[in-house]
C-alpha cells in the first residue's frame, strides 16, 4: 500500500495506507476496562491485551479535562502548544469568562487538517457539539494553515466532521455528510445518555465500511463514568458496547487505537455528599475580604465548566486563581499548601512549565485538589440540585493515568516516555495516538519485513 507522509506541529506522520481509527473514551480510568474484562464483558479487548495487540500505561495532558485533551490528541501536542487549556477560561483579551470552544483559541493546526492537506480522507465524529467546532477546523471549516503560515485557510480537501448531539442537522455543506440518522440507523440520542457515545461508534463503523476514510477520530462522552463506578453493571454494559464496536472496526482492517482524555475519581464523603473546597471563599479569607463576589476579592476559574454540568456541577480538580492587584500571592500560596485536600498550589509560572500549559491563560495561581476532593468557587455559584448520584469528577493528578491500546503488536516507543509531577511513569501520552497509529506502526511493519 502507498505511504503518505506529512508533518505538523514538529512531528512527522507516515500513513501506511491502512485506515487509522482512534477512539477516545471520555473519563476512562483504567479500572473500567480492567473490571469489565474480568467480568467477561470485553472479549475483544481481552484478546488484544493477551496476544493480538499492545497495551501501554499512558498519561493524559493536564488539566485532565475534555477539551484540552481532545485537542492534544488532535494536534499531537500538549496545551502549551495548541493553547486549549480548559473547557472554560478567563479570556485575557476581553476579561470575560467564556467557553473555550471557539476555534479562535486554537493556536496550531490539527493532525486532521494536515492529513487532509496531504490528500488523505478524514472523518471525525464527536459525542458533544462543543468539541465539533474545534475539531472541524481544517476539515469542514477554515483552519490554521497546515503549512505553518499562521493564516486561516479553507480546507483544500474537505472531510467529515459532525456530532452525535446534533446529527439530525448535519449537512454536506457544513459537516461533509448529510442524512446522518439514516446513515447510522439510530434515532437522535439524548445528550445525557450512553446512546450518545454508542451513536459515535455506530457512525464510525458505518463510515469505515461505506466510505473507508484514511483517518478517523471517534470521541465519546463521560456521562456514564460520572455516574457509575468501575465494575458496576451499568459501567460494564457500556464497556461491552465499546468492545463490540471496536471489534467491528478491527474486523474491517483498521489500525485501532483506544485511549482516553482523562480518568475519573469519586469526590464525595461516605454519606454521598460532595467533598468540596470552595476555593474562592478560601482565598478571599486569606485576603481579608468577604461576600460572594466582594470588591477586592479573587476570581477563581474552574476550567471543567461547560454547558453540560448536570453530572458534575462544574466541580473539578483544577483551578486557576486570579488575584486582585497588590495581593500577597505568597501568603495565599502558604495557606493553600497547608490545606487538606489540595495536592498542588504554586505560581502559574511554575505550573505552566511543569504541566506544559499556556501561561497567558492561567491566572496568578494554579491549584489542583487531590484524588478524593473537588474544587469549587463559592457554594452559591454551583447548582448541585441535579446531582443524582455521589459526585465523580476529574481535572487533577488523580485522573492522570489512562489506558492506551493498539490492535497491533508493537515495540514500545523510545522517545515518548512520561514522568508525572509525583514520579508517575508511563510509556506515552494520549496525544501520541496518531503518531503511534501511523509512523510507529509503519516503522514496526518495516522492521518485521
Amino acid at each position: 500500500m502507498p505511504h503518505t507522509s506529512f508533518s505538523v506541529n514538529g512531528r512527522q506522520y507516515v500513513h501506511q495506507g491502512t485506515p487509522v481509527v482512534v477512539i477516545c473514551i471520555d473519563g476512562s480510568e483504567p479500572a473500567y476496562h480492567e473490571l469489565a474484562i474480568a467480568a467477561g464483558r470485553m472479549p475483544w479487548l481481552k484478546e488484544i491485551v493477551a496476544s493480538k495487540g499492545t497495551s501501554w500505561e499512558a498519561h493524559c495532558a493536564i488539566p485532565t479535562l475534555t477539551n484540552p485533551n481532545n485537542m492534544s490528541i488532535a494536534t499531537g501536542r500538549p496545551p502549551a502548544v495548541h493553547g486549549i487549556c480548559g473547557n472554560y477560561i478567563l479570556d485575557p483579551a476581553t476579561g470575560e469568562e467564556v467557553l473555550m470552544n471557539d476555534p479562535k483559541f486554537l493556536r496550531v493546526p490539527t493532525v486532521f487538517a494536515a492529513a487532509a492537506a496531504a490528500g488523505l480522507s478524514v472523518a471525525v465524529v464527536t459525542a458533544k457539539d462543543k468539541l465539533r467546532r474545534l475539531l472541524a477546523t481544517g476539515i469542514t471549516q477554515p483552519g490554521l494553515d497546515p503549512a505553518g503560515s499562521g493564516e486561516l485557510v479553507e480546507p483544500s480537501n474537505k472531510g467529515i466532521c459532525f456530532s452525535a448531539e446534533k446529527a439530525d442537522t448535519a449537512t454536506v455543506a457544513e459537516n461533509g455528510v448529510g442524512n446522518v440518522l439514516e446513515l447510522v440507523g439510530m434515532e437522535l440520542p439524548g445528550v445525557y445518555s450512553a446512546e450518545l457515545s454508542e451513536f459515535v461508534l455506530a457512525a464510525g463503523v458505518k463510515l469505515l465500511r461505506e466510505q473507508a476514510p484514511d483517518i478517523m477520530y471517534l470521541t465519546l462522552t463521560d456521562y456514564i463514568q460520572h455516574k457509575n463506578a468501575p465494575g458496576t453493571e451499568v459501567a460494564n454494559d457500556f464497556y461491552a458496547m465499546i468492545d463490540s464496536y471496536a471489534s467491528q472496526l478491527d474486523a474491517l482492517g483498521a489500525v485501532v487505537v483506544i485511549t482516553a482524555d482523562h480518568g475519573m475519581s469519586p469526590k464525595h464523603h461516605e454519606d454521598g455528599t460532595p467533598r468540596v473546597i470552595y476555593l474562592e471563599e478560601e482565598v478571599n479569607r486569606v485576603l481579608g475580604v468577604s461576600g460572594e463576589t466582594p470588591d477586592g476579592g479573587s476570581r477563581v476559574i474552574l476550567p471543567i465548566t461547560d454547558p453540560y454540568t448536570v453530572h458534575h456541577g462544574a466541580l473539578g480538580s483544577f483551578a486557576n486563581v486570579y488575584l486582585p492587584q497588590g495581593a500577597d500571592r505568597d501568603a495565599v500560596l502558604r495557606a493553600l499548601r497547608g490545606r487538606d485536600g489540595i495536592s498542588y498550589a504554586d505560581t502559574s509560572e511554575n505550573a505552566a512549565e511543569l504541566f506544559a500549559m499556556p501561561l497567558d491563560r492561567m491566572g496568578d495561581i494554579t491549584v489542583l485538589s487531590d484524588k478524593d476532593t473537588a474544587l469549587g468557587r463559592y457554594a452559591a455559584w454551583h447548582d448541585l440540585g441535579n446531582l443524582e448520584v455521589p459526585l465523580r469528577s476529574h481535572g487533577g493528578l488523580g485522573e492522570l493515568a489512562i489506558p492506551f491500546f493498539v490492535n497491533r503488536v508493537l515495540g514500545a516507543p523510545e522517545d515518548t516516555a512520561s514522568s508525572g509531577p509525583n514520579g508517575e511513569q508511563a510509556v506515552l501520552h494520549n496525544y501520541d495516538a496518531y503518531w503511534v497509529a501511523t509512523s510507529h506502526v509503519a516503522a514496526n511493519v518495516a522492521a518485521s519485513v
